[in-house]
């Protein structure tokens, strides 16, 4: 009953909203997530939500009425990202750390233009994967609630306590969590070199271990490690398509763009689309 009188309270005007994007929908970068903050800002109109509440929102929006089981990490971005600065988000406590981005390094996203059906029953596998993990660790570790709970160290220790696939994935989530720790820790150092590593050890784990690349992204990442001046690459989103990542120096992005285009052609009959990147603020009201 108070449902309906709450209902019966307001009057629900159709409201016109003009969308235009640079974001490619359905490339894995979050076209989605940017989409929603930026109409949730624009509906909000001259009121005000705080930035944390405001990425919730947004994650329930995807989670509850799209239906796609996904993290807040996109959304989260998309309302607290800044200029020339990567992330680092906690998602247990939902706090962020900013650490600002080497002057010297350029990003470049290359589209595999495949996206993958496979993609979409992955989340689910691997949350449910991850969970048996964590069951056969509380064996031992009774206090361990999650995966971040586990240090690389005690994972090694505990692995033979654990099934096979979960296994797998569990040893990327652990190494994945140290190598966003380790990144952060070169980027404020300005350590070019560490930084390409632990992109390209972030993909061999999404690739081996957590099983989410596929033929196209696997191909691209290799292409473009065989580039001078390109540090590493590593496939980005959910996977099974979508795109890739790359770290390089300035002065190799057009001899990157021309080889990747041209072997990605005569390998997948595809042409990739590239996009040169760069970190900027969130979304924000334009007066």
């Amino acid at each position: 009953m108070a449902r309906e009188v709450l209902r019966a309270g307001f009057a629900l005007e159709p409201v016109d909203l003009l969308v235009s994007s640079t974001v490619p929908v359905g490339s894995g970068l979050s076209s989605s997530a940017a989409l929603e903050v930026a109409t949730a800002l624009a509906l909000l109109g001259d009121r005000r939500m705080d930035g944390l509440e405001l990425a919730r929102l947004c994650r329930r929006a995807e989670n509850d009425f799209v239906g796609m089981p996904c993290g807040i990490m996109d959304q989260y971005v998309s309302v607290f990202g800044r200029e020339n600065s990567a992330v680092k988000i906690d998602c247990r406590s939902l706090e962020h750390e900013l650490a600002t981005l080497p002057a010297e390094i350029e990003i470049v996203a290359v589209n595999t233009m495949v996206k993958h059906e496979l993609g979409q029953s992955a989340y689910r596998n691997r949350v449910r994967e991850c969970g048996e993990a964590v069951e056969a660790i509380r064996w031992r570790k009774p206090e361990v609630t999650s995966l971040r709970d586990v240090s690389a160290a005690e994972f090694e220790a505990l692995a033979g306590e654990i099934p096979e696939v979960p296994r797998k994935r569990a040893r990327h989530v652990v190494t994945e969590n140290q190598r966003v720790e380790d990144f952060i820790t070169a980027s404020r150092g300005g350590n070019l070199a560490r930084m390409g590593e632990l992109f390209i050890g972030s993909h061999r784990s999404l690739q081996y271990d957590y099983e989410v690349s596929c033929e196209e992204l696997d191909f691209l990442v290799d292409a473009a490690l065989a580039v001078r001046g390109v540090l590493g690459a590593r496939m980005t989103g959910g996977g099974f398509g979508g795109c890739t990542v790359s770290l390089l120096r300035p002065e190799a992005v057009e001899e990157f763009q021309a080889r990747l285009t041209a072997a990605y052609q005569a390998q997948f009959s595809l042409v990739p689309q590239v996009y040169r990147c760069h970190p900027s603020a969130g979304a924000s009201e334009i007066l």
